[in-house]
């Protein structure tokens, strides 16, 4: 067998890739002799090209040595062997001493320019709020948290997670926008480490917020953080306020005796439960809470007013033309539209809505009531209900159980989910638990086809909910959205050829896919995650604000409510807000707005008014609806 040669470009390049696999002294060697190859050279040209060269040939490789010495700072000393070599030592020397400092310079200066990259450092600050956790619901959470910090100097907001700190600044910057006159800083590192708490400096912030990740195991990992914040703060005087949230309610005792006396910890999936139920009951009111919730309009505050004790609670809601109330805070309980008569104690606050917390003052505006514009007729009572529930996930039992609490005898809710999602004994599970007439019944299907959905008699549906399934484990967390969206463009197309709009509630994951959703303009969207991090922003600021809004969006007790226009004001008289105001309290009831017919299509708002001024006039239609904190 005849061996092939190899061309010796191709030796020689092995050759030379095997050498410098011996480390830094073959490169060193390497680099010596690629420099020699060049220097050498170039300094007998010069040499030779000199007029005034020297006559003799050892004068001249004297002249070539000394030029050469020179250009690579070995020394360039003639005469005698040791002479040379003794000048060659001290110049090595002096290299190795000034390469070895400029090495631990640049070492040091590159370990800490990573250092700060990889966010390692210490944040000094005061009254910061702490971010723990990244999920989607950071970029809420911080949006709010600048928007509330808009007329504050030297605000901060501090995100730890364990990512890139780049990575975080840039995604941050990108969603949340213009960060006004709030400092973010962001540091990396694992949430339930107590060694990497301190990088936050938690022991003097003003509050810490921990948010679930988008992973299954993401309660688990809220009660880790939970802990680890606790030992890191061991031993501190005082400990800010802590905000989290859980999605399982078996995981939220554990996380509230890890936040300790004082922490607030949600329940994300019960409270998406409870907004969709209302907004399926209700069309237009998942409206009503973006506004309540976020920053940027009217926001709950509460407030103390010494004039005002002693008297009765329903003078109160005359009592204020550019705020409304609500309630009172007895303590640590909330009294939200107490009865009229209920006398102030001295020690209650008010729970009021307004633009901010200095647009809070008395003026009353009793004498703006126009009660000849009064309705006094009964309210519009209550009815049976059609529920139709597409798709399953962990929210489908809370919701089906938050939709029997209030069920009237007589109502039905249609379950449409594939076998993998949803089986009969789960459901036949819920419905044992009902405990009412409620109607429960289960269609296997896939609602993503065609077909399933028009053997559905859809426009006999009082309310339509559309659920995307839980992720598995490897998916992207918002993958339920895309089955979600193509069951939405089914819908669509059965609106339009029958030319009727069907009411429908949609649960989606990611924000973004908002304005994909192929729904009517001002439908009922809700985004959970979202969702909980407003509700998050809100307590970090008040934390008595949190049994507030655990009883406004609960099944009982009294919570926001759309009811129609004419059951306050005769349809098509023209009156003042206040007399709106005083005739919800005849009905036991605190209005706080309204939403417009009118202006139902047309955005940002559509339609609806939080907060108006007590003066403001306009003409009420049948189809107008009131916004009123009450009673079912």
């Amino acid at each position: 067998m005849t061996q092939r040669r190899t061309p010796f470009g191709d030796r020689a390049r092995y050759w030379f890739d095997s050498t410098l696999t011996r480390g830094a002294a073959a490169l060193v060697g390497w680099m010596a002799l690629l420099c020699l190859a060049v220097v050498v050279p170039a300094s007998a040209v010069l040499v030779w090209t000199d007029p005034d060269v020297p006559a003799s040939l050892a004068d001249r490789l004297a002249e070539v040595w000394r030029l050469t010495g020179e250009t690579l700072r070995l020394g360039g000393a003639t005469g005698t062997p040791l002479r040379a070599m003794m000048s060659v030592l001290l110049a090595l020397v002096t290299l190795l001493y000034v390469s070895t400092l400029v090495g631990l310079i640049t070492t040091a200066l590159t370990e800490r320019l990573t250092a700060l990259r990889r966010g390692r450092s210490t944040v000094l600050e005061q009254g910061h709020a702490v971010v723990l956790g990244w999920s989607e619901q950071v970029f809420t959470v911080v949006s709010e948290l600048v928007a509330a910090n808009a007329n504050q100097r030297g605000a901060a907001v501090v995100v730890l997670a364990d990512r890139d700190k780049t990575v975080m600044e840039e995604a941050l910057s990108t969603k949340v926008g213009s960060f006004g006159r709030t400092r973010l800083i962001c540091r990396s590192g694992p949430t339930t480490d107590p060694t990497v708490l301190p990088l936050t400096s938690p022991a003097t912030a003003g509050v810490v917020l921990v948010l679930p990740h988008d992973e299954p195991d993401a309660d688990a990992e809220v009660v880790k953080t939970l802990l680890a914040l606790k030992a890191a703060l061991a031993g501190e005087e005082g400990r800010p306020p802590v905000v989290a949230a859980v999605r399982d309610d078996r995981y939220r005792l554990a996380a509230c005796l890890a936040a300790g006396p004082g922490g607030v910890v949600l329940e994300s999936d019960t409270v998406t439960a409870r907004l969709i139920v209302q907004a399926a009951r209700r069309p237009g009111i998942s409206l009503v809470h973006q506004e309540l919730l976020d920053f940027a309009g009217d926001e709950f505050y509460l407030t103390s007013e010494p004039s005002l004790i002693g008297r009765p609670f329903g003078d109160a809601l005359l009592s204020y033309s550019a705020s409304s109330v609500v309630g009172l805070m007895r303590g640590d309980s909330p009294l939200l539209n107490p009865p009229p008569e209920t006398p102030i104690a001295a020690d209650d606050l008010l729970v009021v809505i307004s633009r901010d917390d200095d647009t809070v003052w008395l003026d009353g505006c009793a004498e703006l009531v126009e009660e000849a514009a009064m309705a006094s007729g009964p309210s519009t009572p209550a009815r049976t209900e059609r529920i139709l529930l597409l798709g399953w996930n962990r929210r489908a039992p809370l919701i089906i159980d938050q939709l029997r609490r209030r069920a009237r005898p007589g109502s039905v809710v249609d379950v449409v989910a594939d076998r993998g999602e949803a089986t009969a004994r789960q459901v036949r599970e819920v419905d044992a638990h009902s405990g009412t007439g409620l109607d429960l019944t289960l269609h296997h299907g896939d609602v993503t086809r065609p077909d399933t959905l028009r053997r559905l008699d859809v426009h006999s549906y009082d309310s339509v909910i559309v659920l995307g399934r839980d992720p598995l484990p490897g998916q992207p967390p918002d993958d339920p959205d895309n089955r979600t969206l193509v069951t939405l463009l089914l819908l669509r197309q059965l609106e339009e050829a029958t030319g009727r709009e069907l009411p429908v509630v949609t649960e989606l994951i990611d924000d973004r896919n908002r304005a994909l959703a192929p729904i009517s303009p001002g439908a009922d969207v809700i985004i959970s995650g979202k969702l909980i991090g407003l509700l998050l922003a809100q307590i970090s600021q008040s934390r008595h604000l949190a049994a507030v809004f655990e009883e406004l969006f609960s099944a009982e007790g009294s919570g926001v409510r759309l009811r129609p226009a004419p059951d306050y004001v005769l349809p098509g008289s023209e009156t003042t807000f206040a007399t709106v105001v005083a005739a919800a309290r005849q009905r036991g009831e605190c209005a706080i707005g309204y939403r417009s017919h009118d202006g139902s299509s047309t955005s940002p708002g559509y339609g609806v008014r939080i907060n108006p001024p007590k003066g403001e006039r306009r003409r009420w239609t049948v189809e107008d609806e009131v916004v009123v904190v009450g009673r079912d």
